[in-house]
């Protein structure tokens, strides 16, 4: 009876106590009795490695900051079959909220001044991810976003990533692969996740950017990728390129029809140069935790997009290229962020006579302080300056943001107040627009 009762006690200890693993010591026989105290014919239990094989499901992020609301969460929840570590499942969902209130003051006297405010969802994702073996994983997204924006209703789900990841087949960090609808590196405010950027919005030069060379920045391709010692990092892809209803003009139409594209190709390489600043993630809230610094450089091209205008009055051959150049750093609380772009055969107006081309370049640059010792209140800054058309004047566009996050739980829960002021140009809009912005997120 002593030894039934001292082995249920051992599996219940096994089981919920793994917090004291390292003071408990179990000992057991041949015959698979648990036993308290040692004996020739016993042998010491590893109770680490028993308790460890309990933790099936995981959530929280233990090396994060102690948020007003505790811990943020890792990206979704993990289930680890039991019987096999190296398959798991991950499930997790974001969504961000806003209201806003939107004016805009037209430099055209005959069309009238508005002031518009508007609620909406910007992001309704669910996420999965598994893992197949300690090589392969594949990872997805169902997503719903700017539902009920201005006056476009419920807008559609659609898959956002979808890929298979092949991580460290060769056993090295330097040589990874991801298939399938995975991003391309275009730009680094256009990689970090969403849920990770400090303002929902990106820059506009950005987001033209995630246009300009494959569809949405991860139309279905193929990509190598690695890092060395954290120091170099290296992505080098090919795959599906444009897509006609993203493809914008200078104007900012989108009346084109792409009737025939090659493949497009590129990569980017990103630097570390300095012992204790690697870029071990790539993300926008470091939460005043660490230091980083990192530049990098990339070249994207479509060498063939066979294009007409709306009417099929004009046509052309183009070559996307751009060129992506990028610096981020941060130490403790202060973070700074800053790109350039320039794109090659930039058309002018769509609905022009001919398809006129010419090259357009923009940047921007963030900051953002967090305060630790403040309920992690985080103020920000940006500025952007876009050239869309280099070749002619009025193809101007500018924009200043300022705001403030509240990070409640890391990127778990967190809240935001932003004012941007934005200035097009002649041919660009002709009309300044300011925004107030309210913005939330719930995020595990």
């Amino acid at each position: 009876m002593k030894k039934i009762v001292l082995s249920t006690i051992a599996a219940l200890t096994v089981a919920s106590l793994s917090v004291h693993a390292d003071e408990i010591k179990l000992y057991q026989n041949a015959n698979g009795q648990v036993f308290t105290s040692p004996a020739a014919d016993r042998t010491a239990l590893d109770m680490k490695s028993l308790s460890s094989s309990k933790k099936s499901i995981t959530i929280v992020d233990k090396k994060s900051p102690n948020f007003l609301l505790g811990k943020q969460t890792h990206i979704n929840m993990k289930f680890v079959a039991d019987d096999n570590s190296d398959m798991w499942l991950k499930a997790g969902v974001r969504i961000q909220g806003t209201f806003e209130n939107v004016s805009t003051n037209y430099a055209d006297t005959t069309k009238n001044d508005t002031s518009i405010p508007d609620a909406y969802l910007r992001r309704v994702r669910f996420e999965v991810a598994a893992g197949f073996n300690k090589w392969t994983s594949f990872v997805m997204d169902v997503r719903n976003d700017k539902a009920n924006f201005s006056q476009k209703g419920e807008q559609k789900f659609n898959v956002g990533d979808a890929y298979v990841k092949i991580k460290k087949p060769f056993n090295t960090s330097l040589v990874n692969f991801k298939l399938y609808r995975a991003k391309i590196d275009v730009s680094r405010t256009e990689t970090v996740k969403s849920a990770r950027v400090i303002a929902y919005d990106r820059p506009k030069v950005a987001d033209a950017a995630a246009q300009y060379i494959s569809h949405n920045r991860r139309a279905t391709n193929a990509q190598m990728y690695g890092d060395w010692s954290k120091k170099v990092h290296y992505q080098v892809a090919f795959g599906d390129a444009v897509d006609s209803s993203k493809l914008a003009d200078a104007k900012g139409k989108k009346d084109s029809k792409v009737t025939e594209q090659s493949f497009f190709y590129g990569g980017k390489v990103r630097l570390s140069p300095f012992d204790g600043w690697e870029e071990t993630k790539r993300t926008e809230s470091y939460f005043g935790q660490g230091q980083h610094f990192s530049i990098g450089a990339g070249y994207w091209v479509v060498p063939s997009i066979k294009v007409e205008n709306a009417s099929g009055t004009a046509t052309a051959d183009l070559t996307n290229k751009l060129i992506n150049l990028e610096l981020s750093a941060h130490y403790k609380g202060l973070f700074v962020q800053a790109e350039y772009f320039k794109f090659d055969d930039m058309v002018e107006n769509w609905n022009g006579a001919t398809i006129n081309t010419g090259t357009s370049t923009g940047w921007y640059a963030t900051a953002e302080y967090v305060f630790t010792d403040f309920h992690f209140v985080a103020p920000f800054v940006r500025y952007e300056d876009w050239n869309k058309f280099d070749d002619k004047a009025g193809y101007d566009y500018t924009a200043t943001m300022a705001g403030v996050n509240w990070y409640l739980k890391g990127n778990s829960i967190k809240a935001g107040l932003v004012y941007q002021t934005e200035k097009y140009g002649v041919n660009t809009g002709n009309k300044d627009v300011d925004t107030v912005r309210l913005t939330s997120q719930f995020f595990f």
